[in-house]
């Protein structure tokens, strides 16, 4: 079988917005096995979920042999690229690798995984695999979750108390850095404010890097609040197919929430509006430095529309 094979090193959020793109490569050779070289729990993670056929530790490929004049090609490289079509989401800014990998696969794509300004990255990404134009939305339908997935993820949120009936809203306050994160209290006036609306359950999900912002958060509460942390991407994958909102920072598990159609309401900081998720049942709303009341209020409204 013939084999496209993606290169992309980068973390959750950002090999999340190159599914579209990772779409129009199935539908241009779908007679190819769809082969991703990335971190590999977002790998196996993407493989799961049926986006790719199969996934590579990226670290393991020994592309490294590619950025100097005087190494050969890795065994592993030569393996796996040649003889098949190679995306690379990398290396682009290095003129060693850029000429040389298309000199072991010709017709190699090398292109930036960051767009040029006002272009939003999946749409970039899009356009750099050649799909027509015009055609960027065509892979913009939510990902499937499998049933086994479901099963372990349901299985989850029972361990951290949920009876199985209540509407779940989940609230992620975390992300990768603090500028991207929005107040803890914040979040907490909600919540607070969706329970007494709507009905709804809250669950909060803490990831390994999270500590802070989820204690903060706890302690803000006034309304009861399950936990879900540290979870493997895959039970979190399963869990949020359960959910019906998600609230949440600029964070590659919001990107992951929105891609598997979720409910979401995204918080972005203006300086990375490039990065805003795919999905159309997104609403992505900007914070400003000097975070008001009248935030609160729109994050509830979009809430609210969204449970509707």
């Amino acid at each position: 079988m013939t084999r496209t094979v993606v290169l992309h090193p980068g973390a959750l959020g950002d090999v999340l917005l190159a599914v579209p793109a990772l779409r129009a490569l199935r539908t241009a050779a779908p007679g190819h096995e769809l082969v991703l070289a990335a971190q590999p729990r977002v790998a196996a993670l993407l493989a799961s979920l049926a986006v790719v056929d199969r996934d590579v530790a990226f670290d393991t490929l020994g592309l490294e042999s590619l950025f100097t004049e005087a190494d050969d090609a890795s065994e592993r490289v030569r393996c796996l690229l040649v003889g098949g079509r190679v995306v690379s989401w990398f290396g682009a800014g290095d003129a060693t690798f850029a000429r040389r990998l298309p000199a072991l696969v010709p017709g190699a794509v090398i292109a930036s995984s960051a767009p040029p300004p006002e272009t939003a990255v999946w749409r970039h990404l899009v356009a750099s695999v050649g799909a027509p134009m015009g055609h960027e939305d065509a892979g913009r339908d939510p990902i499937a979750v499998p049933e086994t997935m479901l099963d372990e993820g349901r299985r989850a949120l029972a361990a951290a108390g949920w009876n199985g009936v209540s509407r779940l809203v989940m609230i992620h306050p975390g992300a990768g850095g603090r500028s991207k994160r929005w107040p803890p209290a914040r979040f907490a006036a909600v919540a607070e404010r969706l329970v007494h609306a709507c009905g709804v359950e809250i669950v909060v999900h803490a990831g390994p890097a999270d500590d802070d912002a989820t204690a903060a958060l706890r302690s803000a509460l006034d309304v009861p609040a399950r936990v879900l942390a540290d979870t493997p991407l895959t039970t979190l994958a399963g869990a949020l197919g359960h959910v019906a909102l998600w609230i949440g920072n600029d964070s590659g598990v919001t990107h992951l929430a929105a891609s598997l159609g979720v409910p979401t309401v995204a918080l972005f900081v203006p300086d990375n509006v490039r990065w805003m998720p795919w999905a159309r049942q997104v609403r992505a709303l900007l914070m400003e430095p000097a975070t008001t009341e009248r935030d609160v209020d729109a994050v509830v409204d979009a809430g609210r529309e969204l449970l509707r």
